[in-house]
């Protein structure tokens, strides 16, 4: 199974046992993904950031920063990791599996980003590089820089500010996991469009931000 994720990635494990940690959940065993996880975050955000800076030459840098917030945020991260059906290699304990943790955002995206402190450490930055650059092309490729740069919950705001629907309330429903680990799932509610999405993330701002960009997705589907 590991081979498929291998091949999608591009990238073939010189040093198994690094692969299996990234895709080890702490709640299964030791040791786990959180270490590599740290070292994965530290690639992705130097490698946009390089990615930002050479496609855009003219952007300043509170737009280049802005954009790369965006793209390293866990919805980001937990959209690639989907496209990569990480969730079906994840090796999570009996209760992340029973509660659905194979596909919530946060064990994804975290898993992403320790799959990349793990190939940094199998192969080099170079290699890491490599990877993060293939994966991101399409988003990066994507970024119009004349379209405004503004948060998911600004920019919904001024969506129903636009049709004249009232603003929508954000309301705690749920902490997950220990003190100092501590995950945040926000629901975002409006009601007269009876949509309400739910955002996970490691504050509140960011769970927020999350719901936001979830309940834009469905009206701009609608």
């Amino acid at each position: 199974m590991p081979q498929k994720l291998e091949r999608s990635i591009a990238h073939l494990f010189c040093d198994a046992s690094l692969l299996q940690t990234a895709l080890t959940h702490r709640s299964h065993s030791s040791p786990h993904n959180e270490r590599l996880e740290y070292l994965g975050d530290a690639a992705l955000n130097a490698v946009v950031a390089r990615l930002l800076f050479e496609r855009f030459p003219e952007l300043p840098e509170g737009d280049l920063s802005r954009l790369r917030a965006n793209l390293v945020r866990q919805d980001s991260l937990h959209r690639l990791a989907e496209q990569l059906m990480l969730g079906q290699f994840l090796r999570l304990g009996e209760g992340e599996l029973k509660s659905g943790g194979a596909t919530r955002p946060s064990i994804l995206a975290d898993a992403l980003e320790a799959l990349f402190g793990a190939i940094w450490l199998d192969a080099g930055f170079d290699a890491v590089s490599a990877v993060i650059a293939r994966l991101y092309d399409p988003l990066i490729q994507a970024i119009n820089p004349a379209k405004p740069m503004k948060d998911a919950k600004t920019r919904l705001q001024e969506l129903l500010q636009g049709k004249r629907l009232p603003l929508p309330k954000y309301a705690l429903t749920a902490t997950e996991g220990e003190a100092h680990a501590q995950k945040f799932r926000i629901a975002c509610v409006i009601e007269k469009l009876d949509i309400c999405t739910e955002g996970l993330g490691a504050s509140r701002r960011a769970a927020e931000q999350m719901a936001a960009e979830r309940a834009l997705e469905i009206m701009e589907k609608s």
